[in-house]
């Protein structure tokens, strides 16, 4: 009995290191697929990446040109702690440059660094693991055509237990879920092509989706609203039963992600604006596509 008390501390150890060890993807997943950075490009655009990862100007929120220059440096401050964006622009040593596809593929949706820790679920992961790995292919061939900014950002300053990198293999147990959050099987084409945009590239639920205490997402109120991520306000419910579109018809939301106006020529405001900035860059089916799936999806209660 002494020798199993001595050895359990031991095997408790080994099966929690086991639970949260990364399980990236292998050579293949990566398909026989020609990279398309035009198709990238518009992927880009759906998921804002400019929104974070463009360096700042002075202080400033990047703009016009500006926001091609992917070499972070913005910071998120969350009830967890303080978390710093990277470059990811295709310098070969600061950025992306040398990553392989798979590398790439890994980060996007597994949420894996190149030399295997994780990354925290702060970069949403958990909504691009549903994107077509051949749309991946795409977006990084796309980045790849962007200018190399060098400088790397420091490291996140986060609080105990939000510090100890490898507990988000637990995390990840528990929310990194590949299978789409509505059911659209009775939906038309459109709604379904905004359901890609919405739960993938575009990641929505990520800010617009209450999350509980371990920062998951509750897929039960999806797209339903909740604090701010970053702790300071409120993000609005966006479902049919949201009182702030409620009574906005699909054309509305569209036109609102083109032209940054409400039904009622209020505009945009808050962290919403980039993300705005960004829809209003894409096709315009895309974005009747993303009010389609908005008007499907199930009312809040």
């Amino acid at each position: 009995m002494r020798r199993v008390l001595v050895a359990l501390p031991f095997v408790l150890v080994a099966l929690a290191w086991w639970l949260t060890a990364p399980r990236p993807l292998d050579d293949a997943a990566i398909p026989d697929h020609v990279p398309d950075p035009a198709a990238g490009e518009r992927l880009f655009w759906a998921g804002g990446c400019a929104s974070c990862h463009a360096s700042p100007v002075d202080g400033r929120r990047a703009r016009g040109l500006a926001k091609l220059r992917l070499g972070g440096g913005e910071e998120l401050d969350s009830p967890y702690g303080l978390f710093r964006v990277p470059n990811i622009s295709p310098h070969p040593d600061d950025g992306i440059g040398n990553w392989t596809a798979l590398q790439f593929v890994n980060a996007m949706q597994r949420g894996i660094a190149p030399d295997g820790r994780h990354y925290y679920p702060s970069f949403p992961y958990a909504s691009y693991i549903r994107m077509p790995v051949e749309e991946l292919i795409d977006l990084k061939a796309y980045l790849d055509t962007l200018p190399a900014v060098e400088g790397r950002t420091g490291d996140h300053e986060l609080a105990f237990p939000w510090n100890v990198r490898r507990a988000i293999g637990f995390w990840k147990r528990l929310y990194l879920d590949a299978e789409p959050v509505v059911d659209t099987s009775a939906a038309d084409g459109l709604a379904q092509r905004g359901q890609a945009l919405v739960e993938g590239a575009g990641h929505c639920g990520e800010c617009h989706t209450p999350r509980n205490l371990l920062g998951g997402m509750d897929r039960s109120r999806w797209l339903a609203g909740g604090p701010s991520p970053e702790g300071d306000g409120n993000v609005p419910d966006i479902t049919p039963g949201g009182r702030n579109i409620a009574d906005w018809s699909a054309s509305d939301i569209a036109y609102y992600l083109q032209s940054g106006f409400t039904p009622d020529f209020d505009s945009v405001g808050g962290s919403m604006v980039p993300v705005q900035e960004s829809m209003a860059k894409l096709p315009e089916e895309d974005r009747h596509a993303i009010a389609a799936y908005l008007k499907f999806i199930p009312a809040s209660e």
